[in-house]
């Protein structure tokens, strides 16, 4: 549990905190934004107080309710300042779903583990306290569970197509399907991810959208058809890959941010009705939401680490300096102007 709350006390700490100002009107900007401070009480018994060191930002932000006036919400890596928990003792790291905050009070959970719960980092050893917020976090499990779980058992040979392929989570799910022995395409949004996603990562091929004609070039790079296909984006472009998959294909969905304006304006996107391939291909589509296999949070941190200690995983970062750049962070997150992870160092 999180205590947000004004309080004069002795002892008191100030957090800053980024609030959603406005309601979206389109892409969310960096005026709908305002930094304000609260102050915190001392703390009671079994609370932790947290300082911010790594903050995320993720396209799920945008879709999710918050309301004008509230905190944004949002993972952190912190580091505890003060503590009256021994689970969480002084100079020990957490993550935690605390929000854009720049200091948090809170009362660790006995259950833990999950990505709603704030736990104590695992070791990472020589590998950035950041990758908690990505590749071994929740970013990483969203990758690891919402394609080996929805799209598998996959098979070698098998073709799987990825969307919003530069990502934090999409350009892991293409590193899975490689290493289960599969043709990756990757979709992204410019020259350099597109590069970045064969040379670096090992992808077979990678589609520009703002460049290319993604109907055409899916067709002639999956020859063979599309087994499997996960989505972030889907509208229009989903619809294509759809259309091209092969018998008893699997489509799992993580996100769609090509609608999210949809969400927040009321507005509708058409495609063409989907059900006729779903009935004579025999298709399955699953939706997602990684919190499914909180259960299972710290296997699927130990698997992608252990890949990434193995060199078989690689992950790429875009961080901005500052707590105080979490907006323009933010908004150069969903206008494609990151690659990989982006994360904001406090």
């Amino acid at each position: 549990m999180i205590r947000r709350f004004f309080a004069t006390t002795a002892n008191m700490v100030k957090a800053r905190t980024w609030v959603k100002a406005n309601e979206w009107n389109g892409l969310p900007k960096i005026a709908d934004f305002k930094l304000v401070e609260e102050e915190l009480p001392a703390l009671k018994p079994n609370e932790v107080l947290v300082e911010s060191e790594f903050l995320s930002v993720d396209p799920y932000q945008w879709a999710y309710k918050v309301n004008p006036g509230s905190v944004m919400i949002g993972g952190q890596v912190g580091k505890v300042m003060e503590s009256k928990n021994d689970n969480f003792p002084v100079g020990s790291f957490v993550y935690g779903h605390f929000g854009w905050r720049s200091h948090t009070v809170f009362t660790p959970d006995a259950s833990g583990g999950s990505f709603g719960d704030a736990y104590a980092l695992p070791d990472f050893k020589s590998l950035p306290r950041s990758l908690a917020l990505g590749v071994l976090g929740m970013p990483g499990n969203t990758a690891y569970f919402g394609f080996l779980e929805i799209c598998g058992p996959v098979k070698s040979g098998e073709t799987l197509v990825v969307n919003a392929a530069a990502g934090a989570v999409g350009s892991l799910v293409g590193q899975i399907g490689k290493l289960k022995g599969m043709k990756v395409i990757g979709i992204a949004g410019s020259d350099k991810k597109c590069q970045w996603l064969t040379n670096e990562l090992g992808f077979d091929h990678a589609i520009n959208y703002k460049t290319q004609d993604v109907k055409k070039e899916l067709a002639r790079v999956a020859d063979k058809g599309i087994d499997c296909f996960f989505d972030n984006v889907g509208g229009e472009q989903a619809s294509w890959v759809i259309n091209l998959m092969n018998d008893r294909g699997r489509i799992s969905v993580c996100g769609s941010i090509s609608t999210y304006d949809n969400i927040t304006t009321g507005t509708v996107t058409k495609v063409p009705a989907p059900q006729p391939m779903f009935v004579f291909k025999q298709l399955k589509m699953e939706g997602f939401v990684v919190t499914r296999w909180s259960d299972r949070w710290m296997e699927g941190i130990h698997q992608m680490g252990e890949w990434v200690k193995e060199g078989k995983i690689k992950y790429h970062e875009t961080v901005t300096e500052g707590f105080d750049n979490m907006p323009k962070a933010f908004v150069a997150m969903l206008t494609g102007d990151s690659t990989g992870k982006a994360v904001v160092k406090a």
